[in-house]
Order: structure tokens, then C-alpha cells, then sequence
């Protein structure tokens, strides 16, 4: 089997879209169930992003929303893509007025950002992840780069599927995922 994070990346957009709107209600509270399950104490700065319905990605709204209630004043940032086609983390309030970019992302518009090194915990987009914790994103190299610079920053991603045995072709620069949470699961890695 074909385990090229080319391949990846086609068959699970594909499967993910494939899942009906009930049965992803249904999985996000299953993940929400796996995710309370986490120690967040020492965490105070965020970030995260905004799931795109179209490609089917988990609710991080439900998340973030979640993190907000249980530690009082988080730091909450999205993430934007520069003009020099660089990842920042832009800091959220509930002011704060967004736009689409040329992918269809939804990014804060703002000038307060977060540098990398403050940031304690990261929601990473992914389609899918391996038994060691890489994951397949959608192959823009952004994430990658930003999260080289997230130097204790745990790294979380949401999946529908479980994860499978080996992506083949994962670089050196590829990090793995802190946590790897499934309707079913909760991997550490």
C-alpha cells in the first residue's frame, strides 16, 4: 500500500469529506471526550485554528472553547500567512474581525502577534497521522516551519480515523505530534 503523503493526503480529504454532518457532530464530541481527558495546567497561550467545513476538518472551535472555560485569561492566536509567505500567530479577543485568504482559511486580521517561543500549545490541521506521531497536512510546509521555532510547545492533532502504521515518506524536518487524539483514542508520542 501506497503510504506517500501524496497518497495520504488524497485518500483521507477524501474519506473525510465522505463523512455525513451527524456522524462529525458525533465524532467532535467523541474528540472533545478524549481531549478533557489531558492535563493543561502550566498552558496559558494557544494556538489554534479555524476548521475549514468544506474539507471536513474536526470543530477546534469546540476545543479552544473548552480550553477558554477551564484556564482563565488563555492567550488565544490563529494563525496568519505573511506577505513573505511566512506563518505568525496572530492574538484573538472577541473584537476581532477576520478574513479568507486565497486557500478559503479563515485568518485574524491584527497586529498583535505571539512569537513562537511563548506559545504552549499548538492545534495542528492534519488529514491523518502515523503510530509515531507524524502527520500528513495539506503539504504547504507551513506548519513545519513555524512549529521548528515552538521550542515547548506541546503539538496536538484531531483525527476521525485511527492512525496508521508508517508514513514513508516523512523528513527530517517533519515534526512529530505531542498528542494524537482519535474518536477512540488518545495517543502520546
Amino acid at each position: 500500500m501506497d503510504n506517500s503523503k501524496a497518497f495520504l493526503r488524497k485518500t483521507y480529504k477524501e474519506k473525510r469529506v465522505a463523512i455525513s454532518s451527524k456522524e462529525r457532530l458525533k465524532f467532535d464530541d467523541l474528540l472533545l471526550l478524549q481531549f478533557q481527558q489531558i492535563d493543561f495546567s502550566g498552558i496559558h497561550t494557544l494556538l489554534t485554528y479555524w476548521p475549514l467545513a468544506a474539507m471536513g476538518e474536526p470543530n477546534t472551535h469546540l476545543f479552544s472553547g473548552y480550553l477558554r472555560h477551564m484556564i482563565p485569561g488563555l492567550t488565544m492566536a490563529y494563525p496568519r500567512i505573511t506577505s513573505e509567505e511566512e506563518m505568525e500567530a496572530v492574538i484573538i479577543d472577541e473584537d476581532t474581525v477576520y478574513d479568507t485568504n486565497q486557500w478559503g482559511i479563515t485568518e485574524p486580521r491584527g497586529e498583535h502577534t505571539l512569537p513562537a517561543t511563548a506559545i504552549d500549545l499548538v492545534f495542528a490541521p492534519l488529514l491523518i497521522f502515523d503510530q509515531k506521531g507524524y502527520r500528513v497536512g495539506y503539504g504547504k510546509g507551513y506548519y513545519d516551519r513555524f512549529l521548528s521555532n515552538c521550542t515547548h510547545a506541546a503539538i496536538i492533532g484531531f483525527s476521525y480515523f485511527e492512525p496508521i502504521r508508517e508514513i514513508t515518506d516523512t523528513h527530517e524536518f517533519d515534526l512529530p505530534l505531542t498528542i494524537g487524539i482519535t474518536p477512540d483514542k488518545l495517543y502520546e508520542f
